[in-house]
């Protein structure tokens, strides 16, 4: 159309590619500022600048087309048949996946070329691999991936990822032997491509030897009914998880969330092979996993630590990003929601409403000070040396409340549950501000996935056995209870951001804010967690008892409800989060959630 700007015209045309590649007549492509993702037929790839540079354009087409080459040559139900379950395995298991497809792409496509090597040499740039300076530095599915591709396609290492692969290359190669050729004559057979990639594996003793190679792979890939019940169904994808519907069965010691049903694999199975920049610290397929063990089945005497808690940080949002990118995540914020931000602005009038009606004024009259009483204005003209001129507002136990809400930043909630969680929040501190309750907003994460300086400072002391919590926390401060929200306000849009979200540590975060919630002055205190699940941090499960993060979450909410002053409410998304909290409510689409606060927040304020 003529009135169409260069940016339309190139997403018509790169929608249109797609179609063509995936033979699928309904693949939507679209731009996204954040991260690149996709959620089933639809992705979002990179924004390119205006008028569309040919750099822009080729990193866009690049995303595309890995995108599109996904949903014509990967059949998902047969890639989870036989995923590992642990956490590097499964990692690398995708990597070889996602070579093969892409390709498969460059071979058939001869265009596809530059564009998918754009991509790549961004992934890369995200990716550990690029700092690495050790060989216990190098992400082996990175390493590992990008060596495949060299072989199937003859593109070069990235010049940035050259010197990590050159780290492991002469352990894998080693190990592989003849592995990398034979898997280049198996392109267009994911089912022997697959096998041979766990043979891959089991060389390079990422999977047991004793596992049978030819266990999950089932000739008649058309019944795919029985992957809808397995326990091994990731979301482990690297862009924004839209897929905010999901109910949480876990499995121990995997790294992705469960899906529901064939449809579910094909939403988020397929996600984690098409972005490989999840983050600053480029590490793929780290999404956290929930598990869901019975608290009975933990030790009674459970005592909680941290190996060291030097690493630990407590930072304001605005220390983590710059004004500039902060103003930018907060205008994609804002766009991506405006439709819902309308719905909850509704709900957030509802409450404000109900809050009202509990707090008429009252006034004490015939003061000796306080504010000058008009009716009494006669009084202070005839006789001026009056002292009961004044009225004063008696005090409500109304207003002297403090709300806390405390907001799980781990990578599930990644896409649409984190984006809602943060126009909630925004929307909720208004409201209560203009009622005259302050508001705090908090959030919780670790600095790194899998582990950082902390679980290195363990390694260097020779790995003592039960080191309690290895991870390092993140606690993040987006508004402080007596800041303004218009001041707030920009803060939230950290939460958009490529790379903030990682694992969580729920029991230690809830101790935190509860701490800070004590050291008000209000009487009355409020905290609201809003999470999608049950604490995971892999390098901490890795090395202590099964269920440490869950067993001191129970101990720490199970000593606020009894003992603190503190009320205590919960919100899960997807997750049955009234098995930690006696007050909680359980939502299953994210949509809900600003709702959901505001109708569980209105049940508090409620006059006993």
């Amino acid at each position: 159309m003529a009135d169409d700007s260069p940016l339309d015209d190139f997403k018509l045309a790169l929608t249109g590619a797609a179609r063509a590649i995936a033979r699928d007549a309904e693949v939507e492509v679209g731009f996204t500022a954040d991260a690149a993702s996709e959620q089933g037929k639809s992705a979002r790839v990179p924004m390119p600048g205006r008028n569309v540079p040919a750099a822009d354009a080729e990193l866009a087409r690049g995303y595309a087309d890995s995108f599109a080459l996904r949903l014509r040559h990967h059949n998902a139900a047969l890639h989870m048949r036989s995923r590992p379950a642990e956490p590097d395995a499964r990692a690398c298991y995708d990597a070889i996946e996602r070579a093969r497809f892409e390709a498969l792409g460059e071979r058939d496509f001869a265009g596809m070329r530059d564009n998918l090597a754009a991509m790549q040499d961004r992934r890369v740039a995200a990716s550990e691999i690029s700092r690495a300076q050790s060989f216990e530095d190098v992400p082996m599915h990175t390493a590992l991936g990008l060596m495949l591709r060299e072989q199937l396609t003859g593109q070069p290492v990235p010049e940035a990822a050259k010197a990590g692969v050159d780290l492991v290359r002469e352990h894998i190669e080693s190990r592989t032997g003849d592995d990398f050729e034979r898997l280049s004559e198996l392109l267009d057979d994911q089912t022997a491509f697959q096998r041979l990639g766990l043979d891959m594996l089991r060389h390079l003793d990422m999977v047991p030897q004793e596992a049978d190679p030819e266990d999950g792979f089932d000739d008649d890939e058309g019944d795919e009914s029985e992957d809808a019940d397995e326990d091994e169904t990731p979301e482990d994808q690297d862009g924004d998880n839209d897929a905010s519907d999901q109910p949480e069965t876990r499995a121990e010691g995997a790294d992705g969330e469960e899906g529901e049903g064939e449809e579910q694999d094909e939403a988020t199975g397929d996600e984690n092979l098409a972005e490989g920049e999840p983050g600053d610290d480029g590490e793929e397929f780290m999404l956290p996993q929930r598990r869901n063990a019975p608290w009975q089945d933990l030790p009674e005497t459970f005592e909680y630590k941290a190996f060291t808690t030097e690493f630990d940080e407590v930072v304001e949002a605005e220390d983590l990003c710059d004004v500039e990118e902060l103003t930018r995540l907060r205008a994609y914020l804002d766009s991506q929601l405006a439709g819902l931000q309308s719905v909850v602005t509704r709900l957030a009038n509802r409450l404000q409403r109900r809050l009202m009606a509990q707090q008429n004024r009252s006034w004490d009259f015939d003061q000796e000070e306080g504010l000058l009483d008009a009716a009494r204005l006669a009084r202070v003209v005839v006789s001026p040396g009056h002292s009961l001129s004044y009225k004063m507002e008696q005090e409500q136990d109304f207003k002297d409340t403090v709300v806390t809400l405390l907001i799980d930043n781990s990578g599930s909630m990644r896409g649409r549950p984190i984006s809602i969680a943060a126009i909630s929040a925004d929307i909720l501190a208004r409201t209560l501000e203009r009622c005259g309750v302050k508001v705090e907003i908090l959030g919780f994460t670790t600095r790194a996935w899998k582990g950082g300086q902390g679980r290195e400072k363990w390694l260097a002391n020779g790995r003592p056995p039960n080191p309690g919590r290895l991870n390092d926390l993140r606690h993040i401060i987006y508004k402080k209870a007596d800041e303004p929200m218009r001041r707030a306000r920009r803060s939230l849009g950290l939460m958009m951001r490529e790379g903030l979200l990682k694992e969580n540590i729920d029991g230690e975060a809830l101790l935190w804010a509860h701490e800070r919630l004590l050291a008000r002055p209000e009487d009355r205190r409020i905290m609201m967690v809003i999470s999608d699940g049950a604490p995971v941090d892999d390098s901490t499960l890795s090395v202590n008892t099964a269920g440490y993060l869950e067993s001191h979450l129970r101990k720490v909410i199970e000593w606020i409800e009894k003992q603190s002053p503190v009320q205590l409410v919960a919100i899960g998304i997807g997750h049955d989060v009234t098995r930690y909290y006696k007050r909680a409510v359980t939502i299953m689409d994210a949509e809900q959630l600003g709702g959901t606060i505001i109708e569980q927040l209105a049940d508090l304020f409620e006059v006993e």
